[in-house]
């Protein structure tokens, strides 16, 4: 019973990452129709860069996670307007083959620049494991999933009352419509791709202070891939439900029948 508890813990941490990094590829889904291929990639440019402003350059971590947020920001900005903005009008599947050479380039990009041996984090969050009844939960995986369900609440606040998050509510309903109204769809679509980059890159250092760096990392990208389709890919709530059930079922049947696939 005990692993059992241990398992479902880890599945729910997992889950809620998942989820989170789920969120960048319905938001991209819901404004343009388009599939992100390149989303594990962005996790992983996440991951290292905040990596290296800490071990590196010394930056406090939480200010080297502010900075690569920042940093997050201008690549998902870049991305929609020098390489995706040019397929405007083009069939969807130009674009789709455009995310997916762009998560070729990056992760050659990556491998170049950081190459492919595994890193870890300073030690950021307490040692001692956290008692939970019969079960020791690591701080890491607490903190991990704390943060993931406040930045799903934050999120969907967002989505829901913003009016950012309105018009982008809008234009991912009809672009058309947003077009008459006066909605510029391409300022929407950059900061779409933005927040996703920024999501991708929470995950990634997340998951990076879990089980360190290296550049399978960006195969998470894939995994989550079937998380947006089975909550739906136009669907923020639905990719909160399933990157829950992915992370659980991943972890409580990996734990069963492989304890070494378990823990994501």
């Amino acid at each position: 019973m005990d692993f059992f508890l241990q398992v479902l813990v880890t599945g729910l941490v997992v889950g809620s990452i998942y989820a989170l990094v789920a969120l960048g590829f319905v938001l991209i889904y819901k404004a343009s129709d388009v599939i992100n291929f390149a989303q594990g990639q962005l996790l992983l440019i996440g991951a290292y860069v905040s990596l290296t402003l800490a071990t590196t350059y010394k930056v406090p971590f939480f200010l080297a996670v502010l900075c690569t947020l920042a940093a997050s920001v201008v690549v998902g900005l870049a991305i929609e307007r020098f390489i995706l903005r040019p397929f405007i009008g083009e069939p969807v599947i130009s674009v789709i083959m455009a995310t997916i050479g762009l998560s070729s380039f990056l992760g050659g990009l990556i491998q170049v620049i950081w190459g492919t041996e595994t890193r870890t984090f300073p030690q950021v969050f307490p040692t001692a494991p956290v008692h939970l009844g019969p079960v020791a939960v690591s701080q890491v995986y607490l903190w991990s999933l704390g943060l993931s369900l406040f930045l799903l609440l934050v999120f969907s606040v967002f989505f829901k009352y913003s009016s950012t998050g309105i018009v982008m509510r809008a234009t991912a309903d009809d672009q058309n419509a947003a077009l008459s109204m006066g909605i510029s769809v391409k300022k929407v679509f950059g900061i779409t791709w933005a927040i996703a980059a920024v999501v991708a890159a929470i995950g990634g250092i997340l998951l990076g202070n879990i089980n360190g760096v290296n550049s399978s990392l960006a195969q998470i990208g894939l995994k989550v891939l079937p998380v947006a389709i089975l909550g739906g890919l136009d669907s923020i709530p639905g990719a909160v439900l399933g990157g829950f059930i992915i992370g659980l079922l991943e972890n409580v049947a990996g734990g069963y029948l492989d304890p070494l696939v378990g823990g994501g």
